[in-house]
Protein backbone atom coordinates (compact mmCIF):
# COMPACT_ATOMS: atom_id res chain seq x y z
CA UNK A 1 0.00 0.00 0.00
CA UNK A 2 1.47 3.39 -0.91
CA UNK A 3 1.76 6.38 0.91
CA UNK A 4 -0.58 9.34 0.50
CA UNK A 5 1.50 12.13 -2.01
CA UNK A 6 2.40 15.12 -0.19
CA UNK A 7 2.58 18.32 -1.05
CA UNK A 8 6.18 19.26 0.03
CA UNK A 9 8.48 22.36 -1.13
CA UNK A 10 12.84 22.29 -1.06
CA UNK A 11 15.60 25.06 -1.51
CA UNK A 12 18.24 24.73 -3.69
CA UNK A 13 21.02 26.69 -3.47
CA UNK A 14 24.58 26.80 -5.01
CA UNK A 15 27.72 28.94 -4.81
CA UNK A 16 30.37 26.57 -6.93
CA UNK A 17 31.71 26.28 -10.25
CA UNK A 18 28.29 26.58 -12.53
CA UNK A 19 26.21 27.84 -9.91
CA UNK A 20 23.04 27.76 -12.32
CA UNK A 21 23.57 24.65 -14.34
CA UNK A 22 23.97 22.81 -10.62
CA UNK A 23 20.63 24.03 -9.64
CA UNK A 24 19.15 22.91 -13.12
CA UNK A 25 20.91 19.28 -12.64
CA UNK A 26 19.40 18.93 -9.17
CA UNK A 27 16.12 20.01 -10.42
CA UNK A 28 16.04 17.27 -13.03
CA UNK A 29 17.49 14.43 -10.98
CA UNK A 30 14.40 15.63 -8.69
CA UNK A 31 12.31 15.22 -11.06
CA UNK A 32 13.30 11.70 -12.28
CA UNK A 33 12.30 10.54 -8.87
CA UNK A 34 9.75 8.32 -9.73
CA UNK A 35 7.97 9.08 -6.39
CA UNK A 36 8.33 12.67 -6.79
CA UNK A 37 5.97 14.72 -9.12
CA UNK A 38 7.44 18.28 -9.85
CA UNK A 39 4.42 20.88 -9.67
CA UNK A 40 6.30 24.12 -9.76
CA UNK A 41 9.91 25.82 -10.07
CA UNK A 42 11.16 29.02 -9.05
CA UNK A 43 12.92 31.16 -11.47
CA UNK A 44 16.93 31.10 -10.20
CA UNK A 45 18.13 34.06 -8.20
CA UNK A 46 21.62 35.42 -7.48
CA UNK A 47 21.66 36.29 -3.86
CA UNK A 48 24.75 37.27 -1.66
CA UNK A 49 26.47 34.61 0.72
CA UNK A 50 24.31 34.66 3.84
CA UNK A 51 26.11 33.51 7.48
CA UNK A 52 29.73 33.24 6.35
CA UNK A 53 29.98 36.06 4.02
CA UNK A 54 33.82 35.81 2.57
CA UNK A 55 32.76 33.51 -0.21
CA UNK A 56 31.10 34.12 -3.87
CA UNK A 57 27.57 35.15 -4.35
CA UNK A 58 24.88 32.41 -4.31
CA UNK A 59 22.17 31.07 -7.25
CA UNK A 60 18.65 29.56 -4.90
CA UNK A 61 15.82 28.42 -6.48
CA UNK A 62 12.82 26.71 -4.61
CA UNK A 63 10.69 23.76 -5.98
CA UNK A 64 7.22 22.66 -5.10
CA UNK A 65 6.43 18.97 -5.46
CA UNK A 66 4.59 15.93 -4.31
CA UNK A 67 5.95 12.95 -2.88
CA UNK A 68 4.75 9.80 -1.50
CA UNK A 69 8.18 9.20 0.36
CA UNK A 70 8.00 9.49 3.57
CA UNK A 71 10.08 12.81 5.26
CA UNK A 72 13.03 10.99 5.85
CA UNK A 73 13.67 9.28 3.01
CA UNK A 74 12.46 12.43 0.98
CA UNK A 75 15.44 13.92 3.14
CA UNK A 76 17.87 10.79 2.18
CA UNK A 77 16.85 11.31 -1.65
CA UNK A 78 18.18 15.28 -1.48
CA UNK A 79 20.97 14.11 -0.03
CA UNK A 80 21.82 11.24 -2.22
CA UNK A 81 21.63 13.79 -4.98
CA UNK A 82 23.53 16.23 -3.02
CA UNK A 83 26.61 13.59 -2.89
CA UNK A 84 26.09 12.28 -6.54
CA UNK A 85 26.70 16.15 -7.72
CA UNK A 86 29.46 16.34 -5.48
CA UNK A 87 28.59 17.69 -2.62
CA UNK A 88 31.58 18.17 0.20
CA UNK A 89 30.33 19.28 3.80
CA UNK A 90 33.02 20.95 4.81
CA UNK A 91 32.21 24.02 6.81
CA UNK A 92 29.18 25.06 8.36
CA UNK A 93 27.51 28.03 5.50
CA UNK A 94 30.53 27.24 3.71
CA UNK A 95 30.74 27.44 -0.57
CA UNK A 96 28.96 24.45 -1.90
CA UNK A 97 28.70 23.00 -5.33
CA UNK A 98 24.66 22.29 -4.44
CA UNK A 99 23.09 22.22 -1.23
CA UNK A 100 19.64 21.00 -1.56
CA UNK A 101 17.02 21.39 1.92
CA UNK A 102 13.59 20.39 2.39
CA UNK A 103 11.30 23.43 3.78
CA UNK A 104 7.90 21.68 4.41
CA UNK A 105 6.17 18.38 4.46
CA UNK A 106 2.97 18.96 4.13
CA UNK A 107 1.90 20.89 7.48
CA UNK A 108 4.06 18.05 9.55
CA UNK A 109 6.08 19.81 12.24
CA UNK A 110 8.94 17.02 12.82
CA UNK A 111 11.86 17.57 14.82
CA UNK A 112 14.04 14.20 14.95
CA UNK A 113 17.41 14.41 14.71
CA UNK A 114 18.50 15.81 10.97
CA UNK A 115 15.37 16.59 9.91
CA UNK A 116 13.42 19.30 11.30
CA UNK A 117 10.05 20.34 9.55
CA UNK A 118 9.48 23.49 9.02
CA UNK A 119 13.45 24.01 7.97
CA UNK A 120 13.80 26.05 11.76
CA UNK A 121 15.74 29.21 9.13
CA UNK A 122 13.03 29.74 7.21
CA UNK A 123 11.66 32.55 8.56
CA UNK A 124 15.24 34.36 9.11
CA UNK A 125 16.09 34.02 5.01
CA UNK A 126 15.33 36.19 2.49
CA UNK A 127 17.09 33.71 -0.22
CA UNK A 128 14.53 31.18 0.76
CA UNK A 129 11.32 32.94 0.58
CA UNK A 130 11.51 35.08 -2.01
CA UNK A 131 11.86 32.03 -4.63
CA UNK A 132 9.53 29.86 -2.34
CA UNK A 133 6.79 33.00 -2.31
CA UNK A 134 6.80 33.12 -6.25
CA UNK A 135 5.68 29.72 -6.80
CA UNK A 136 4.00 29.14 -3.35
CA UNK A 137 2.49 32.89 -2.81
CA UNK A 138 -0.07 31.48 -0.19
CA UNK A 139 2.61 30.15 2.03
CA UNK A 140 2.14 30.34 5.41
CA UNK A 141 4.36 29.56 8.86
CA UNK A 142 3.13 29.31 12.34
CA UNK A 143 0.05 31.61 11.45
CA UNK A 144 1.96 34.66 9.55
CA UNK A 145 2.03 35.15 5.68
CA UNK A 146 4.94 34.11 3.76
CA UNK A 147 5.44 38.05 2.95
CA UNK A 148 5.08 38.81 6.58
CA UNK A 149 8.20 36.94 7.30
CA UNK A 150 9.63 38.00 4.24
CA UNK A 151 8.78 41.97 4.59
CA UNK A 152 10.84 41.74 7.50
CA UNK A 153 13.95 40.79 5.65
CA UNK A 154 16.64 42.78 4.08
CA UNK A 155 15.81 42.02 0.18
CA UNK A 156 18.85 43.56 -0.91
CA UNK A 157 21.01 41.61 -3.49
CA UNK A 158 18.69 39.35 -4.13
CA UNK A 159 17.54 39.25 -7.93
CA UNK A 160 16.31 36.88 -10.37
CA UNK A 161 18.97 35.61 -12.85
CA UNK A 162 17.74 32.73 -14.76
CA UNK A 163 15.00 29.77 -15.09
CA UNK A 164 15.26 26.40 -13.83
CA UNK A 165 14.20 24.60 -17.20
Amino acid sequence: MSQARILAHLALGANLADRFEALREATRRIAAVPEISLLARSRIYETPPWGKTDQPAFANAALTLRTSLAPRALLETCLEIERAMGRVRLERWGPRRIDIDVLTYGDEHIAEPHLTIPHPAIADRAFVLVPLLEIAPDFTLDGKTGADLLARLDRSGIKPAGDLA
